[in-house]
């Protein structure tokens, strides 16, 4: 049973919570990547706490077993959930649940990726096939491209999961070798020349786990261990692939049938072979509320590799895409930067300020649920606008409001309602 409950902290009610110390402060960076953002520094006004109960909660009222939201606010933690992490108990979801996260699992990838610049073991203007040869049809497509979405490489997921349920069926236990993902790519004509256009595409994240591995000799669970979970102490983050389960406690994910009123499939079991190092992470809202506000103070890479990280293609009229990292521009002047994932059961929004010093995870425990996906985009405005943004943001949060996202992350290309 779905519980209307909203609780922040561990208490029921509205608790903020300080933490014992903020997260320490680096320099924020500057340079090309955040000029081009054209948007003057605005001060954050306080997060509302009403405002994101109200999504929350429409979230559930649209499909949602259970949806949750997490703000660090420069060491003063917001933590609002509804319902529960496990249909079949009841039991209420908790902002320290682990979940699969996604597609946020780019954003690892490609700081992985740039620490190898540092490094000089990576050139993102060099060819993919320099450091993979023979991988890709054309040699034009450099590591710039693929990070950027501007590869033109097809996306298998739109085929793969053209049908919801029987697509994620028919791969649920399903182990892939990265090179079966590139050859189901390869299979299609590519969406434009390489730097032409930006068409968000898993293969393009498939091929930077291949990178990865090429260029360390070792698998991208080691490296995200070493570069970014260790030294940040998430120690709630995993990459467990092909192991199917998610260790401890946990929220239980849901994909919605592709038939109208059919109950709800419990995906929470899977390799996620399908994405691995395009989607594959597990963590937590704390977690990535320190990996973001981390990776913009500087703390994962040089200040030069976090701007050619910020170089942006404009995607519509408030998202624009650099490597590996989202920017969402908002009604308040406000931009913010982190990444969405969508992988089946769970839609995940991981936002942070250009400063660090604001960061906002928020969760649904479903997917292929288009209203909710569109409902949990709105957790945005109250997060880092406050008061002013978040009573429009909820009233807009309703069944037939104009739709405001669709599934990138996943078959891209698929049309779902």
């Amino acid at each position: 049973m779905v519980s209307a409950t909203a609780v922040t902290g561990t208490a029921l009610g509205a608790v903020m919570v300080s933490l014992l110390a903020a997260p320490a402060q680096a320099g924020t960076p500057t340079g090309a990547g955040h000029a081009r953002t054209g948007r003057a520094a605005v001060a954050a006004a306080a997060p509302d706490d009403a405002g994101l109960r109200a999504i929350l909660r429409t979230a559930l009222a649209q499909g949602a077993p259970g949806a949750m939201a997490r703000i660090d606010d420069n060491g003063t933690v917001h933590r609002l959930v509804e319902g529960v992490d496990d249909r079949a108990t009841g039991r209420t979801i908790s902002t320290n649940d682990r979940f699969r996260v996604g597609s946020v699992t780019k954003s690892f990838s490609t700081v992985v990726l740039l620490q190898l610049v540092d490094e000089g073991r990576l050139k993102l203007d060099k060819p993919v096939d320099t450091y993979l040869p023979g991988l890709l049809p054309d040699d034009r497509i450099t590591v710039r491209h693929v990070l950027s979405h501007r590869s033109g490489l097809y996306d298998y997921t739109n085929d793969m999961f053209a049908r919801s349920v029987s697509g994620f069926e028919a791969v649920r236990n399903k182990v892939f070798g990265y090179r079966d993902l590139v050859r189901l790519s390869l299979q299609k004509p590519r969406t434009n020349a390489p730097g032409a256009a930006y068409s968000y595409s898993n293969t393009n994240f498939v091929v930077a786990g291949m990178l990865i591995e090429k260029l360390t000799g070792h698998t991208v669970a080691t490296e995200y261990q070493k570069r970014i979970f260790t030294p940040l102490a998430l120690n709630d983050t995993f990459y467990v692939h092909p192991s199917t389960t998610i260790p401890g406690r946990h929220a239980n994910g849901y994909l919605t049938s592709d038939t109208a009123g059919a109950p709800p499939v419990d995906a929470t079991k899977q390799t996620v072979s399908w994405a691995q190092s395009a989607g594959a992470i597990i963590s937590t809202p704390h977690d990535l509320d320190t990996f973001f506000s981390a990776l913009l103070r500087g703390r994962l890479m040089s200040a030069a590799q976090l701007t050619q990280m910020t170089k942006w293609t404009r995607v519509n009229s408030t998202t624009s895409y650099g490597l590996g990292l989202r920017r969402r521009d908002l009604s308040c002047g406000i931009s913010v930067y982190g990444h969405t994932g969508t992988v089946q059961g769970y839609y995940t929004y991981a936002f942070t300020t250009k400063d660090g010093r604001r960061s906002l995870t928020a969760l649904a425990n479903t997917s292929n649920n288009t209203a909710v996906l569109n409902t949990m985009y709105r957790t945005l405005e109250p997060a880092f606008c406050g008061t002013s943004a978040a009573g429009s943001a909820a009233r807009s949060a309703v069944p037939g409001a104009a739709p405001l996202e669709h599934h990138e992350d996943i078959a891209p290309s698929v049309t779902r309602d």
